[in-house]
């Protein structure tokens, strides 16, 4: 929210001399976070000129120029520039006239960009300075031609400072508004919050509105939701007012156009500016209708099964059963609390108008500008929470804008529905606040803190009963007012105080050994990164399903982003995009991890049926479980992805390109760091290269894949041909893993060494071979290594040679050849039963 000084200085008191800087240090004690400031980067003199005389000269380049004379200051006075009063200046605009009132930039002023004005020739005269237009001021995008004076109704004295003139020497100071304190999106809202954190007096621009009384035939409406959603009621206040006669052609003022650019609203036209700045003003979203194009009385209602409308952004939008709507007798003709309909759009015609201030359900309205993707300025206000007791002051207020600026007549009542339900009083024990903010509060601090937000404290035996302010939804439970309290009279009464963790208590397992794994991946070289667990469906069937089977995918209600509506069933398709951005920017050698959870729903069953509890409502056991059986599995996977060099190249070192070796390995350490003892086999994997993939084994179990991504998908994704990956389940590791890790002991007495080398055939994994060699070999084997996998001469075709090399040795005596020879002979010969090998001649 952007709010322009000079506006919140109308309904509290800002000392002068108050700075941005001095405003965002207030809004920062009571909770508000600073974000930018805001001005239009003028700098003078920038003054009210006449122009006296210009002449059309044609140019070469086919342009015509205007050698124009403009006097800026009266007759027998010094020009603000210092220069004389009547100045000759160059312009290329042609749309103003003789005795016209402009403004003109003198040499030395400064435009938004920075662009400096200085005397210059062109076009063979020396302009000595510049009329400038509604654009190059900052007051709006009109740049056709320059700005007249006369067309914003101004007819000031020449040589008058400009900047004042126009509210161009304001200045905006920009917070950021969290999502329970959507009061704060409004100036009535921001001066009351700086009237908390200063003491200053504040003037609610409510109370200065005599809100019109309502009759029930000033303009027919009505409300039926035939539909609610959760039981909420779509819209529980509509007001309506009817100003006649206005002149909708006329310019906005010029403190209107800039107070509003500093709030970041593009000025648009008088009447809808009127409702944009009352929006703004008090925080309730306003829309006006054209009253000669209404048929027939207004009807909220839910919008029906292929209804349409276009919206005032010109898009025709079909509608769902959910949207709320407002109607007459031809149908939709505006998108409840989100967007007007183009059919009733005020225009420069327009002369009657029908103005309405709602409430609107804030789920509702935050589903609707999702689902059309109109996060409008009304939207935002709504889905956050709207004052309801506000609305018939705020359309008196745009009615007697109208009237003031638009020369309009208000029609003497007005119609109103008003079926907001009272707030109900939250019980605030004594102590409470003190027990859980940890500050010591007296009860009158307490009290006087609650009605200070506008809240109504009652005294009742052991503490309060307080009932929050209409225009504080987010206010439900007694930590809401504990909240307020610590809030009002300064955090920095509360202590800094270390607490103490009870004993015996600290990090789980499962957390020790996901600190673990991160570690020891990061300590060799790899960074963690966290990716989006949104994807789309085919990448879940892709990276998702080993063997191509289908698989179920969880899609999201709400998307973020529509392209990915889906979460993942795998890590594998958040680092390849992590990949794919950064190799896009230059690092072409990357080795990224992440530890997150993957989303794997059984097919054939439905999740997220349960009724959502109510919030502030402790569910029932029963609904607990209900909730927990609609949450699918959700394992905790470890994803690794590799690509590029390994070792770059250097000096007398070749480049060592990354591979399935790489992807091995990280699998080792993040198996080392779970305690756990893995396997690896031939293995293959929809979205893994063919002949260089292995599955991950644990136990007997299988646990993951380690490899190459698939040639086809890295050049999908633009990426070079090898690029290595692992994804293991890391949940399944730990839950395989011995809890107690037991040291191997150093061997004392020395030790064998023998290689045996076996023939088996080529489709036979080393990983069995070695598996039969390590069992048959029994205790005295006490390292198995393959070093050698030769296929050529000397090997009969279709088979293969393996060469381990082997350590034996005795934890009791020194073991003689003759042992160590029988223990690999046995080896070999279990070896030959299970694989079929053959010892190489």
């Amino acid at each position: 929210m952007r709010v322009p000084l000079s506006w919140l200085a109308e309904y509290v008191d800002v000392p002068p001399g108050t700075s941005l800087e001095d405003v965002h240090a207030a809004l920062v004690r009571v909770g508000l976070e600073e974000e930018d400031v805001h001005t239009f980067d003028l700098q003078g003199p920038i003054v009210v000129g006449e122009v006296l005389e210009f002449v059309e000269e044609p140019q070469t380049n086919g342009k015509t120029i205007r050698w124009c004379r403009v006097r800026v200051a009266p007759d027998g006075e010094t020009a603000a520039d210092g220069g004389e009063a009547v100045h000759g200046i160059v312009c290329g605009a042609r749309n103003f006239f003789v005795g016209d009132k402009v403004v003109v930039t003198l040499p030395g002023s400064v435009l938004p960009g920075p662009f400096p004005i200085a005397a210059r020739t062109t076009y063979g005269h020396v302009s000595d300075g510049m009329i400038a237009s509604a654009k190059e001021l900052g007051l709006g995008e009109d740049h056709d031609g320059i700005l007249r004076l006369s067309t914003l109704g101004i007819d000031a004295p020449v040589g008058t400072d400009a900047i004042t003139l126009l509210g161009l020497d304001d200045a905006a100071v920009e917070i950021n508004v969290t999502p329970d304190r959507g009061y704060a999106f409004s100036i009535r809202g921001v001066a009351r919050e700086y009237a908390h954190a200063t003491g200053a007096v504040y003037r609610d621009p409510v109370d200065q509105v005599q809100a019109t009384a309502a009759v029930a035939d000033a303009y027919p409406i009505s409300i039926v939701d035939d539909a609610p959603i959760r039981g909420r009621v779509g819209s529980s206040v509509f007001a309506a007012r009817v100003v006649r006669d206005v002149d909708a052609a006329r310019p906005t003022p010029p403190w209107m156009v800039a107070r509003l650019k500093l709030a970041g609203i593009r000025s648009v036209s008088l009447l809808v500016d009127i409702t944009n700045y009352v929006m703004l003003e008090f925080g309730q979203p306003i829309h006006g209708y054209d009253l000669d194009l209404l048929r027939g009385p207004i009807l909220v209602r839910r919008a029906r099964a292929g209804e349409r409308l276009t919206t005032l952004d010109g898009k025709d939008r079909a509608l769902d059963p959910e949207d709320l709507v407002v109607t007459d007798d031809r149908g939709a003709i505006g998108l409840g609390g989100v967007m007007g309909g183009a059919e009733t759009e005020m225009h420069e015609g327009t002369r009657n108008v029908l103005v309405e201030a709602a409430n609107w359900d804030p789920v509702s309205i935050a589903r609707t500008a999702r689902r059309h993707k109109l996060p409008s300025e009304a939207a935002k206000r709504y889905e956050r929470g709207v004052d309801p007791a506000i609305a018939p002051a705020a359309v008196s207020r745009v009615a007697q804008l109208m009237v003031d600026l638009a020369g309009g007549t208000a029609d003497e009542s007005g119609s109103l529905i008003h079926e907001a339900p009272e707030r109900e009083a939250i019980r605030l024990p004594d102590g409470f606040v003190s027990g859980l903010i940890g500050v010591e509060y007296t009860a009158d601090e307490v009290h006087d803190a609650l009605a200070e937000i506008g809240g109504a404290v009652t005294r009742v035996d052991g503490g309060f009963d307080v009932v929050p302010p209409s225009w504080r939804p987010d206010l439900t439970a007694n930590v809401d007012l504990a909240e307020e309290v610590a809030r009002l009279l300064g955090y920095d009464r509360i202590p800094s105080v270390l607490p103490v963790a009870p004993p015996g208590r600290g990090l789980t397992r499962s957390q020790r050994v996901r600190r673990g794994v991160a570690d020891t991946l990061a300590a060799a070289g790899a960074t963690e990164v966290l990716a989006f667990p949104f994807t789309t469906e085919a990448d879940n069937a892709v990276y998702g399903s080993p063997d191509g089977s289908p698989v179920a995918s969880v899609k999201l209600a709400n998307a973020l982003d529509a392209s990915t509506p889906y979460l993942r069933r795998s890590l594998l398709p958040g680092l390849i995009g992590v990949a794919r951005r950064n190799l896009s920017r230059g690092s072409t050698d990357l080795d990224v991890f992440e530890l997150g959870l993957v989303f794997l729903p059984e097919a054939g069953r439905a999740y997220g049926s349960a009724e959502l509890p109510i919030g502030w409502e402790r569910p029932s056991e029963e609904v607990l479980d209900a909730l927990n059986a609609g949450i699918p599995a959700q394992p905790r996977h470890v994803g690794v992805l590799l690509v590029g060099d390994r070792i770059g190249k250097q000096p007398g070192v070749a480049a060592e390109p990354v591979g399935i070796a790489d992807a091995l390995d990280a699998v080792r350490r993040i198996a080392h760091a779970a305690g756990a003892e893995v396997e690896f086999a031939q293995g293959s994997h929809r979205a893994m290269h063919p002949g260089r993939t292995a599955e991950v084994r644990v136990g007997g179990r299988l646990v993951g894949y380690a490899g190459e991504l698939h040639p086809e998908l890295t050049t999908e994704a633009d990426l070079p041909r090898v690029v290595a990956v692992a994804e293991v389940d890391l949940d399944a590791i730990l839950s395989l893993a011995d809890e107690a890790v037991e040291a191997t002991p150093i061997g004392t007495l020395p030790a064998a060494t023998q290689d045996l080398s076996l023939v088996v055939g080529a489709e036979v994994p080393a990983a069995a071979v070695a598996a039969a060699v390590r069992e048959g070999a029994g205790d005295l084997l006490e390292h198995l290594h393959l070093v050698d996998d030769y296929r050529g001469a000397g090997v009969p075709e279709g088979a293969k040679s393996l060469t381990f090399a082997l350590r034996f040795r005795a934890s009791d005596r020194t073991l003689t050849a003759a042992e160590a020879s029988e223990a690999k002979l046995a080896g070999a010969s279990l070896a030959a039963e299970r694989t079929g090998a053959a010892i190489r001649d």
